[in-house]
């Protein structure tokens, strides 16, 4: 949305100036197209980088703002979480050693990063999503206080009226209600740009729309969330949720979300994108608009098309067109935005290169590939990416493939061929499509979390699992090797990095607990059955109300007349309790003050874990 001061749109007045604008910028592209006006060459490339910032303990850190001001340099720019920044990497024209110069431009600018993080206890991480988030960390308090966040997050909940519901089913399944758009802060990408001559836009973009699945497989690298193990790139799933304003009963009426991978082949020109857009979605924002585009071009003057990119800026296609102008000639470009960050710059650079080169290496066989596809074969094939990563089955021009078959085979060779197409030199092609080879026949950045993880915790508690597993891929990602070469973690693995450890590092979740109108009897199985010497007592959700000890339950049974006893008889209602961010050595005082074994865990009222004696 760049620096524009925006505003929420409201009042007839002002939805009928911001639409007239809207028309105004839709007759004035087709002009310039019609005209030749749109620059059709040299092609340039260019990056977004987003990253996220942590402390010293991994934890995400919400000083954004301050680090922004300390680096000082407009290539960097901020996000909605306030532990989140973006760098805009310098376009370059696409040919010869453009890729090396795009990773050394990159390292550059990270280094300035990295350099001023370290005088704030900081460190950088590039990583879909940060393993250490929690649901803590995505409340309103860490939205980066800019005024353009908080009204998009206005208009976004005036227009849905209710609470974003969140639910993921992956190997863990995540479900729950959310009060703001600041989920999509939870994810971080690597945004590839490619300038695209006009005349080939549509055919361009159907091609983007066809190659989305199989390139995204290559490149997965978010399979957590929350310390849940759901799509290999849970990316996709969680931002089609985070900012979707239907409201549950309406979904009938708007049959797509705003972030969407659309639901057809484009045809027709390049305005018509933007016309069903602008069809399907209302506005959310507005801006002063000081010109109307169509008389700038009968000055001979080239319009920026303010309004029309204010809408498309909130219109989260995962492939999505794009206006610009540059050195004050106008161009088009696809921007593709369903590639994470991370794991290593290396990895990135290779998934550009990997992007441009298969969408400039199609041959004539893959022209009109909206004829050759049903396009409910390419959405499809999308989803069956994000979710599964380098294990999907293809469905290809009419035939099932794996994936490594497909990547190896017909991809590779494509992007080989497109990159030498354009110029690229002969060493940055080996360079980094030998990095896309090795990882396809390897592993991606998911696979290589999803092993460490479940390795890590056979002998640790899921939350310092994460934690030991966030400063392992920072340690790799420091030395910049692909991923594919990444030593998967073994369950001994720790951290010479000093973590204070908390409560909530090593308590237990998966915890049983009973309600106060439960019989003794039950109760008494439960903890011979699991071998648990205390029960939890809760009312309602998770909120905790007492707690029952095997000294308690020893009274009942000696006195085995009293059948109708239930819980409530029995329990203690005074309980000595925890928060899961106190340190170890709290918790064992407390325990050695009251002579017991072991403590509730709880945030505010509601119980979230257990910590005993033996957990210590």
């Amino acid at each position: 949305m760049g620096s524009l001061n925006v505003t929420k749109l409201t009042g007839k007045k002002a939805k009928a100036n911001y639409f007239h604008h809207l028309i105004r910028d839709l007759e004035a592209l087709d002009i310039m197209v019609r005209d030749g006006l749109v620059e059709k060459g040299p092609i340039r490339i260019g990056a977004e980088q987003e990253f996220c910032i942590v402390r010293n303990d991994f934890l995400p850190n919400n000083n954004s703002l301050s680090l922004l001001e300390a680096i000082n340099d407009p290539h960097f720019t901020t996000e909605i979480g306030n532990y989140n920044l973006e760098i805009n990497l310098d376009p370059l024209e696409l040919g010869g050693d453009c890729f090396s110069k795009l990773h050394q431009n990159l390292r550059n600018l990270l280094t300035l990063a990295k350099q001023e993080a370290v005088k704030q206890d900081s460190k950088i991480i590039l990583t879909g999503i940060l393993p250490t988030l929690a649901h803590s960390h995505i409340g309103l308090q860490n939205m980066t206080p800019v005024q353009r966040y908080f009204v998009l997050n206005e208009a976004a909940k005036e227009s849905r009226k209710q609470d974003f519901h969140i639910h993921i089913r992956g190997v863990d399944e995540l479900s729950f209600l959310h009060d703001s758009v600041m989920l999509e802060s939870c994810n971080t990408s690597w945004q590839m740009h490619l300038q695209i001559d006009p005349d080939e836009f549509i055919d361009m973009f159907n091609w983007s729309q066809a190659i989305a699945g199989p390139i995204l497989a290559a490149c997965c690298n978010s399979p957590l969330l929350f310390g849940k193990e759901l799509w290999h790139e849970t990316r996709i799933a969680l931002f089609t949720q985070s900012v979707d304003i239907r409201t549950n009963s309406f979904l009938l009426n708007e049959s797509q979300s705003r972030v969407s991978f659309e639901d057809k082949w484009q045809r027709g020109s390049i305005s018509d994108i933007y016309r069903d857009n602008i069809s399907r979605f209302r506005s959310l924002l507005t801006a002063e608009f000081e010109q109307d585009s169509m008389e700038m071009i009968k000055q001979g003057q080239i319009p920026k098309l303010k309004a029309l990119n204010l809408h498309n800026g909130t219109v989260y296609r995962w492939n999505r067109a794009c206006y610009g102008v540059g050195g004050s000639k106008p161009h088009m470009r696809i921007e593709n935005r369903y590639i994470p960050s991370g794991p290593t710059m290396i990895d990135q650079v290779a998934n550009f290169a990997f992007w441009i080169g298969v969408m400039k290496g199609r041959g004539i066989q893959d022209e009109n590939i909206h004829e050759q596809m049903d396009f409910k074969e390419v959405k499809a094939n999308f989803f069956k990416a994000a979710r599964y990563g380098m294990g999907t089955q293809f469905f290809w021009k009419g035939k099932n493939v794996p994936s490594q078959e497909l990547l190896l085979d017909t991809f590779l060779p494509m992007a080989r061929k497109g990159l030498r197409k354009v110029g690229i030199v002969e060493a940055d092609i080996e360079k980094y499509l030998g990095v896309i080879e090795n990882r396809v026949k390897k592993r991606n950045g998911a696979v290589w979390m999803v092993d460490s993880f479940r390795n890590l915790c056979q002998k640790k508690k899921k939350n310092e699992a994460r934690q030991v597993l966030t400063a392992q891929l920072y340690l790799n990602q420091e030395k910049d090797i692909p991923v594919s070469e990444w030593e998967v973690l073994t369950p001994e693995v720790t951290t010479t990095f000093n973590i204070q450890k908390l409560v909530h590092h090593v308590m237990s979740t998966d915890i049983f607990s009973v309600e106060m109108k439960d019989p003794i009897e039950l109760v008494v199985y439960m903890m011979q059955w699991n071998n648990i010497h205390h029960m939890p007592v809760v009312k309602g959700d998770k909120e905790l109300v007492g707690l029952l000890s095997w000294t308690d339950i020893k009274k009942y049974l000696d006195s085995k007349e009293q059948v109708d006893f239930c819980v409530k008889n029995l329990m203690k209602t005074e309980i000595i309790s925890i928060s899961h961010e106190s340190s170890l050595d709290e918790a064992r005082a407390l325990m050695a003050k009251y002579q017991i074994n072991s403590l509730p865990v709880v945030k505010g009222s509601k119980l979230i874990g257990i910590v005993t004696s033996n957990d210590l």
